[in-house]
């Protein structure tokens, strides 16, 4: 990971810097706030600031805020009390680490924003194959799409690509084409230069050029604007792009990966992606299947999120019952590898014997994962007389769905569009990829669908990251 120290470099701060090394961080530095904003905007990225608590670090996270750069803050000091420690939490660090370093300390922080632990974990034959064809291209200059639903691991996928390239000692720098505003992708992409437009108050890197010698992922490609579409395969075609309002191109010398969780042919097809863009981007495809199309690797991966969710709260490393092997094996899994991580975290903190049984294992909405399978025997039980449905689980489905039919009744059109959707998202824990892939309908159409709702009033649920899994984001 890329670790940026602000602050002045005393001794302490030294050794601290020096672990951060020993755990495999590239390490910079600066003195002052200001210099820290303008070497992240020069391009030179970090994942983590390290910030001495006595600069304004609420002024240092508003002005790359400014400038539409995200980085984790945590603060540092020497012999810094409570007080001082709360006002910069309050000030908006993540975390703060006393100094004289603690070893142990620097080494959790460090692994807790990279969040390394993203191993590309398979026993199952089918993933097999995928991944025996990503060790056959992973060297080469070709770019790569990666397909499949939202949740299987597209963006593990892409690490993991460019983690076994000759580009592994460069940049991996990722891009959600979905999560940023078509007005502002082409910024983040290409950069600016000073006065491009209202607000650019000073040259601005984008992330070709902070990825160059290295990766660059296109997150959701198939959300990209046709017009940035057009610019998009002149980089790729020349190497070379052009900062908004910049007057001479800019050679780059990058690999491209992208994802996408919707059919680009369709997409092609429809009219809405360029098809000279989909052959530049898909000189070889990686279709990762959905986790139900690989049952062999629920297992493994169930057992490797419960050691990691144990480590990460501090509880110890339950088993999973032979009963809970079996709901998990028999769940769907809609949501494929994140719904796992998801499910297996909340099991690591719900449950409460030696193992870890079916009743840990419970859907967002607290439901247990097969709810109607409690009380089965194998027969359905017989219909009676005195109710239209008789008993059984066939009854109790048969009145479900009838309640819920007379509930439709009476509403309108926009009204049930606005209900499933909202249900939906919160179904998804707020994430919007998530619930557009279910719904079937652009991350475009779902973003306008919530304004709208927003400037109504409604309370829109917010993306549940502390539960989600960065690593397997759609």
């Amino acid at each position: 990971m890329r670790l940026l120290v602000v602050g002045r470099l005393s001794g302490q701060l030294a050794s601290a810097v020096k672990m951060a090394m020993a755990h495999g961080a590239k390490v910079n530095h600066v003195e002052r706030a200001d210099q820290a904003t303008e070497q992240l905007r020069r391009g030179q990225g970090a994942d983590l600031l390290m910030v001495d608590y006595q600069l304004d670090i609420a002024a240092l996270i508003a002005a790359n805020e400014a400038e539409r750069i995200t980085v984790p803050v945590v603060a540092f000091g020497v012999d810094a009390d409570a007080r001082e420690a709360a006002a910069a939490i309050r000030a908006g660090a993540k975390e703060f680490i006393p100094l004289p370093p603690d070893a142990d300390l620097i080494a959790a922080v460090l692994s807790a924003v990279a969040d390394d632990e993203k191993p590309m974990i398979s026993a199952d034959p089918s993933m097999k194959a995928v991944l025996q064809l990503a060790d056959q291209v992973a060297r080469s200059e070709a770019s790569i799409l990666v397909t499949g639903e939202s949740g299987v691991g597209k963006e593990v996928m892409a690490r993991y690509l460019h983690e076994n390239s000759r580009r592994k000692e460069r940049p991996f720098i990722s891009v959600n084409c979905a999560a940023i505003p078509d007005n502002l992708l082409e910024s983040e992409l290409f950069g600016h230069e000073k006065g491009a437009f209202t607000g650019a108050v000073a040259r601005r890197i984008g992330k070709f050029e902070e990825a160059d010698g290295g990766t660059l992922l296109l997150d959701e490609i198939s959300e990209m604007d046709a017009r940035l579409q057009a610019k998009l395969l002149r980089a790729i075609q020349e190497r070379v792009i052009d900062r908004v309002g910049g007057s001479k191109p800019v050679p780059v010398n990058i690999r491209i990966i992208a994802t996408s969780n919707r059919d680009l042919s369709k997409a092609v097809a429809e009219g809405v992606f360029r098809e000279d863009l989909l052959y530049r981007l898909n000189v070889v495809n990686l279709r990762l299947p959905s986790l139900r199309e690989r049952p062999g690797d629920i297992g493994v991966l169930a057992d490797h999120f419960v050691k990691k969710y144990a480590a990460a709260n501090g509880v110890p490393v339950r088993p999973i019952s032979a009963k809970a092997r079996e709901a998990i094996a028999a769940h769907r899994w809609p949501g494929n590898v994140r719904e796992l991580e998801n499910a297996m975290h909340r099991a690591v903190l719900l449950a409460t014997g030696a193992e870890i049984d079916v009743d840990a294992i419970r859907l967002p909405d607290g439901q247990p994962l097969n709810p109607l399978s409690s009380g089965m025997t194998g027969h359905a039980a017989p219909v009676g007389h005195d109710s239209p449905y008789g008993g059984g689980v066939a009854a109790r489905a048969a009145q479900a769905a009838d309640a819920v039919t007379r509930n439709f009744v009476g509403q309108t059109v926009a009204a049930m569009e606005k209900t499933l959707i909202l249900d939906t998202l919160n179904h998804c824990l707020g994430n919007r990829t998530h619930a557009a892939n279910i719904l079937g309908i652009s991350i475009r159409t779902l973003r306008n669908k919530l304004n709208e709702y927003a400037d109504e009033g409604t309370a829109i649920p917010a993306p549940q990251s502390g539960v989600s899994a960065s690593g397997y984001a759609a």
